[in-house]
């Protein structure tokens, strides 16, 4: 791993994009385009055609007007992202704008879940006591579909294991008004692209990879099932104004370089955290060589590098898309507003980058981070070097990032090659369409035929293998290998459960090159490979429709419409179910500074929401507190054993697992603390990494630093979030401390809270903590968590009516 840091160092210095704290003007803004017509916002175009006729336009005249606002306020040029941020506020002429600092309060225009998260999410709509969402929100059923044989069966197995689960979310959406996609629609971030984005719109969804609708000039945003209901509570949405990285695209991709390549270089340079706090802009005349699909799969895996989200302005690009998937009137309106979906010209921002798209190379990043990038020149020798297995056991291409016709058809054209020369895949090869109208128009069109006449097996419309859901048998676990996906992420142990497999992630072009050589150190560009009839050959540059020439086929109709009378639905939760489970409010905070807390765990190094509540098989348990607490921080590494899931009882003096000392803790009335080190929570947008500890007793999470969706829903469940002023006294911390927190009954924003650790030899550490708390996130904290709060307000409402 040394050596490959240091090449990965000098390949930077060699060819660093350049970096400047303001950067002005770019290619294409917003003084380019047309004035927008006053007879544009007479207009009234459907936000999506699954919903039309029910009255959900899209409002961009909101935008306009807003706009005016904020302008006056500001006077200053505006970047994209500003421009629909601030398009949303709730009060645009009283609110703070400041950004990294000020919490802005947002309207967005619609919220979308899927199945794993979106039973908490429910449940806790359910306990606010509203009769219906209000806005346009959506249940997607993608997570709990495992691979293993094959995409019908492995379906048709999901349907039968998890009836009760989607039998609630189809009984529970019809109740209260949101759309429901049912198993074998596809991925949500996929059904949200095809469907429901839309260019200056607003999002938030239940999934970190939200951000995918970017790649249609949408702001979509990753959020805990908290922050879902207060949208479809009409609670305006709480987000800390985000400061803005510029990534000026120069030059045009061609060759074996795809939009992949953009994000992973990006993730080598801004790093897992880099991103924190801000939207990554792309812009520049680079843009308009990427197909509106591949934008997507850039802003998919801006969550990989902490963004709020990430964005491109409206092009042509989008338009064809929206054409081609049947929303000709949203390009129109799209085009006529133009103006505010481009940046102004002289628009500032945090951070500037510039990416060459004529010399991207293309790029492996991994193992066990996405951030760790290798050009592809570059990295058999990091193979080599570091000890990584040659041998490629599996490759995977498909997932919500890189499943696009234009990925399926390219990786076809690499099969079709192959085949000519009497060759099929020497690795296991699967395919995972990212929805139905995918695997229906790849079906059709021949490109899921090549594919699996190369020895590809086709798997469900669903996540699968991504995010863990996979019955792996050809590796014992514990076994060294290595596998390369065209997925997002690469935790230790996140396909497989297998902390031994090393996953990379690369273009689909490339997993499908490599699955014919069956082994990591191949280089399509440079390397040759033996046909049948013993002549060696070159891969030719890999080809693709960026649209279907036959346009899309819908395949089968799985969208289930909220009924018009839904009075007489019931909603299905069985009372002896362990997958789903009626919540209990958390209680209040009781006035006092918490004294000789144990601290359960010091977590050592990298401790993601994977580490804190694990997916694979715990996802049937997403529904039921209770239960899926039984997973949690079972993966973090304690810094006193360097174990995982080994802690000591503070109390007893046993050593056991963490959930089992926690609820000891719990049950005998001593609140604990979490010791956590730097980016606490980095990937998923799962709320039950917070839900968990709460549930289980706990009362801070004190960190060098947190991941922005983790930290937000910690403070919705009513735990304190505190990080260390100086993150160094994180050593200061031992594992076996007691610790008391002084100043929590004057918690106020920008205040100090001291921890007072208190040594087993007797001595003392007094350290101070900061946090990131609002006046209303404070509420939070005090009330028990924010659904106390949301409660107690409609309680209050209700009784003065």
């Amino acid at each position: 791993m040394l050596a490959l840091r240091a090449l990965r160092n000098s390949s930077l210095r060699a060819a660093r994009p350049s970096l400047s704290p303001v950067a002005r003007g770019y290619a294409t803004v917003a003084e380019d385009a047309k004035e927008i017509p006053a007879s544009l916002f007479d207009k009234k175009v459907d936000m999506s055609q699954v919903e039309k006729g029910k009255g959900f336009y899209i409002n961009y005249k909101r935008i306009e007007d807003n706009l005016k606002i904020v302008r006056a306020r500001l006077n200053r040029p505006l970047t994209l992202s500003e421009k629909i941020v601030y398009g949303h506020l709730d009060d645009p002429h009283g609110q703070d704008i400041s950004r990294g600092q000020s919490y802005l309060k947002l309207r967005p225009d619609r919220v979308a879940c899927q199945d794993a998260t979106a039973q908490m999410a429910l449940l806790q709509f359910m306990s606010a006591g509203l009769p219906t969402v209000a806005v346009p929100s959506t249940v997607h059923c993608d997570h709990l579909i495992e691979a293993q044989i094959g995409g019908a069966k492995d379906l048709a197995r999901a349907i039968e294991i998890n009836k009760e689960v989607y039998d609630f979310l189809a009984t529970c959406t019809a109740k209260y008004g949101l759309g429901f996609w049912k198993p074998g629609s596809g991925i949500i971030h996929q059904i949200i692209l095809e469907n429901y984005a839309f260019p200056g719109g607003m999002m938030i969804g239940t999934d970190s990879h939200t951000p995918n609708a970017g790649g249609l000039g949408m702001i979509a945003c990753g959020v805990g099932g908290a922050d879902a209901v207060d949208v479809m509570a009409d609670i305006p949405w709480e987000l800390k104004c985000p400061k803005v990285v510029g990534v000026e695209l120069k030059g045009k991709l061609s060759g074996w370089a795809t939009p992949k390549d953009v994000i992973l270089k990006v993730a080598g340079e801004l790093t897992v955290k880099g991103g924190t706090g801000a939207i990554i802009e792309y812009k520049g005349p680079g843009v308009e060589s990427l197909s509106c699909t591949g934008m997507a799969t850039i802003c998919n895996m801006g969550a990989e590098i902490g963004a709020t989200t990430s964005v491109f302005p409206y092009n042509e690009r989008m338009g064809d898309y929206l054409r081609a998937t049947k929303r000709a009137d949203i390009a129109d309106l799209a085009k006529g507003f133009q103006k505010n979906l481009l940046p102004d010209s002289g628009a500032e921002y945090d951070r500037h980058i510039e990416i060459n798209l004529d010399e991207l190379e293309p790029h492996i990043n991994g193992p066990f981070t996405p951030d760790l990038a290798t050009p592809l020149s570059k990295f058999a020798s990091a193979v080599k070097e570091n000890g990584w297995p040659e041998e490629l056991k599996v490759a995977l291409i498909g997932s919500c990032t890189n499943s696009s016709y234009e990925d399926m058809s390219r990786s076809a054209s690499i099969a079709e090659e192959a085949a000519a020369h009497g060759l099929t895949v020497k690795s296991k090869f699967t395919i995972t369409p990212g929805s139905e109208q995918i695997r229906a128009t790849i079906a059709r069109d021949g490109q899921m035929k090549t594919l699996e006449a190369a020895g590809g097996m086709v798997l469900a419309n669903a996540c699968g293998p991504c995010i863990g859901q996979w019955d792996r048998t050809d590796v014992p676990k514990g076994v060294k290998n290595s596998i390369i996906t065209s997925y997002n992420r690469n935790f230790t142990g996140r396909n497989d459960a297998n902390p031994a497999t090393h996953a990379f992630v690369a273009s689909p072009d490339l997993v499908t090159a490599m699955a014919f050589a069956g082994s990591l150190t191949f280089n399509p560009l440079t390397d040759t490979l033996k046909g049948a009839d013993g002549k060696e050959f070159k891969f030719s540059e890999p080809s693709g429709k960026e649209l279907p020439p036959s346009g899309y086929d819908a395949g089968e109709n799985t969208f289930q419409a909220p009924p018009e009378d839904r009075a007489s639905v019931q909603v299905a939760i069985d009372p002896k179910s362990d997958r789903l489970q009626f919540l209990a409010p958390f209680k209040p905070w009781d006035g006092k500074n918490p004294a000789d807390m144990p601290v359960l765990i010091k977590a050592k190094g990298k401790c993601t929401t994977d580490h804190i509540s694990a997916g694979g098989p715990w996802l049937k348990y997403r529904g039921h507190l209770q239960n899926i607490s039984n997973n949690c921080l079972i993966g973090a590494i304690n810094a006193a054993n360097g174990e995982a899931n080994k802690i000591q009882n503070l109390i007893t003096g046993e050593w056991g697992a963490v959930p089992a000392t926690a609820s000891y803790y719990r049950d005998n009335g001593r609140p604990w603390v979490v010791i956590g080190d730097e980016n606490y929570g980095e990937g998923s947008s799962r709320e039950h990494a917070a839900l968990e500890p709460r549930y289980l007793g706990g009362y801070a999470i004190i960190t060098r630093s947190f991941a922005r969706i983790h930290e937000t829903n910690l403070k919705k469940q009513g735990l304190l979030a505190l990080t260390f002023q100086n993150p160094a006294d994180y050593e200061r911390v031992r594992p076996d401390d007691l610790v008391d927190l002084n100043g929590v009954t004057d918690l106020a924003p920008n205040s100090i809270v001291t921890l007072v650790a208190k040594h087993k030899d007797g001595s003392k550490d007094e350290i101070p903590l900061v946090h990131s708390f609002n006046e209303g996130q404070i509420a939070w904290f005090k009330a028990g968590s924010a659904l106390n709060l949301m409660a107690a307000k409609a309680k209050a409402r209700a009784a003065s009516a």
